[in-house]
């Protein structure tokens, strides 16, 4: 009887060191695919479906841009980034590509005053706002890249559309509006 439970009790204990032995394996991409969302997908096609890859890359761009904190905005600095949104959506009406150049630039600037690294590295703000802001970081790059290519109108418009999102999160303050946005700085202008 007493070898009985010792064996029930050595297999529980393997089945159990096994099960956290795997969890511990995966939690890393579960982790990152979860703080990253459609960004995680991204970068995984972008590494040709190698996982681990995409994965060492996430993980650095933690360990680079996971300490920045958000500086806040003045509510003058609110209220002047709005007014530019509306213009630049104004703008698409007569010139998808300056709505979009400017859109850009205004992204650029409101990262920037928002704490995130300065220059003209597109890649270095992307992955930097990839890590606070995933969710939302794909608008940013289909504007500056439609802005420069051969997309057509509706490809501009709703690469714009995405774009949103990211300014709306990198006007919010704190992480309740971070998550809603402030759609009310943006809407009415009869472009949306």
């Amino acid at each position: 009887m007493t070898t009985a439970i010792i064996i029930v009790a050595v297999v529980v204990v393997a089945a159990i060191a096994a099960f956290l032995l795997l969890r511990g394996r995966t939690a890393g991409g579960r982790g990152l695919r979860g703080r990253f969302g459609p960004e995680y997908d991204r970068v995984v096609a972008r590494h040709g479906g190698d996982t681990k890859a995409a994965e060492q890359e996430l993980d650095g761009r933690v360990r680079r841009h996971g300490h920045l904190t958000e500086r806040p905005l003045t509510e003058e600095a609110r209220a002047r980034y709005a007014a530019r949104w509306a213009s630049a959506q104004e703008l698409f009406v007569e010139s998808p590509q300056r709505s979009l150049a400017e859109a850009d630039m205004l992204l650029a600037d409101l990262s920037r005053e928002r704490g995130f690294p300065e220059g003209d590295d597109f890649d270095d703000r992307t992955d930097a706002l990839s890590v606070h802001h995933a969710a939302h970081v794909h608008g940013y790059r289909r504007v500056h890249a439609a802005r420069g290519g051969n997309t057509s109108t509706e490809e501009m418009r709703e690469a714009l559309m995405d774009a949103r999102g990211l300014f709306e999160a990198l006007l919010a303050d704190g992480g309740s509006q971070r998550a809603h946005g402030n759609r009310h700085l943006v809407k009415g202008n009869g472009t949306s």
